[in-house]
C-alpha cells in the first residue's frame, strides 16, 4: 500500500486543492488525513474537499478537531461537518509497502497534543515510543517535516499542508511506500491570499502574511516547540 499523509491543513483550501491535484498523478492507495483540518480561513470548503475523497481517505484526530471551536468557526460548520470531525480516529495503523505496519497519529502515539520535533532527545523520544510496536510512526502537530530514528523506531513528521514552518511557502506532505518521500507542492500564493482575505475570518490578514505569503522557518519553530515540550514535561 502507498499512503499520502496530509496533515495540519488548517482550513487552507487552496493548498489542499493543489495537493489533491498532484495526488491524481501520484495515485496513492490511501489518503491519510492527519488532523487539524478545519481551524482556519475556509473550513467548509476544506471539509467538502475531504468529504469528496470518500473511501480513499482515513482520518486521524488532531487537537484542533476535538477542542471547542471559536465562535466564528462554529458558525461556519453544519451539523454534518461536526459529525465528520467527531468521527476521526485517535490513531490509524496501515500496512505500507516495504515500511510494514505504520502508525499514524497527530501529536504522538500517546496524545494529540504531545510535541515531537527534529530536536527531541533520543531519551525522551524513546519514552514517548515505549509502548509502540510498529516500526514506523507518522505524526504532525508541529508543522515541520523530519525523518529520524530513535530506539529502532522510525519517526516521520509529514509537515503541514496549510500552515507550514519550512524554508519556503507551499503545501508540505509525505508519500509513504516503498520509502518515505517528504514532499512540497507549490500553489498560487497570491490567488490563495486574495481568497483568504475575502473571508470574514478575523485572523485572515495575519494568516496570509505569516503563513501563506511567508512562513516561519523550521529552525525557529523547532526551537519554540522543543522549549514548550520541555516546559510541559518539567511541570
Amino acid at each position: 500500500m502507498r499512503v499520502a499523509a496530509l496533515y495540519d491543513i488548517h482550513g487552507n483550501a487552496p493548498a489542499l486543492k493543489a495537493v489533491l491535484r498532484e495526488l491524481e498523478t501520484v495515485a496513492p492507495d490511501t489518503i491519510l488525513i492527519g488532523g487539524d483540518v478545519a481551524a482556519g480561513p475556509l473550513p467548509r470548503e476544506t471539509i467538502d474537499l475531504l468529504r469528496s475523497l470518500g473511501s480513499r481517505a482515513r482520518f486521524v484526530r488532531g487537537n484542533g478537531d476535538r477542542e471547542p471551536f471559536d465562535p466564528w468557526l462554529e458558525a461556519q460548520l453544519a451539523p454534518g461537518d461536526r459529525r465528520l470531525l467527531a468521527g476521526f480516529e485517535e490513531r490509524v495503523v496501515l500496512e505500507v509497502d516495504e515500511l510494514g505496519p505504520t502508525l499514524f497519529c497527530h501529536g504522538s502515539p500517546r496524545s494529540d497534543e504531545e510535541i515531537i520535533t527534529r530536536a527531541t532527545s533520543d531519551e525522551r523520544l524513546r519514552r514517548i515510543l515505549a509502548d509502540v510496536a510498529e516500526p514506523v510512526v507518522v505524526c504532525g502537530h508541529t508543522h515541520v517535516q523530519f525523518d529520524r530514528v530513535a530506539g529502532g523506531t522510525r519517526v516521520v513528521n509529514a509537515g503541514s499542508v496549510g500552515m507550514p514552518y519550512e524554508p519556503a511557502p507551499g503545501a508540505y506532505w509525505a508519500l509513504l511506500g516503498p520509502g518515505v518521500d517528504l514532499r512540497r507542492t507549490a500553489y498560487d500564493l497570491q490567488q490563495a491570499a486574495e481568497r483568504i482575505r475575502a473571508t470574514a475570518w478575523p485572523a485572515a490578514g495575519e494568516f496570509v502574511d505569516d503563513n501563506v505569503l511567508r512562513v516561519p522557518s523550521a529552525e525557529e519553530a523547532t526551537e519554540l516547540f522543543e522549549r514548550m515540550a520541555l516546559e510541559r514535561e518539567a511541570g
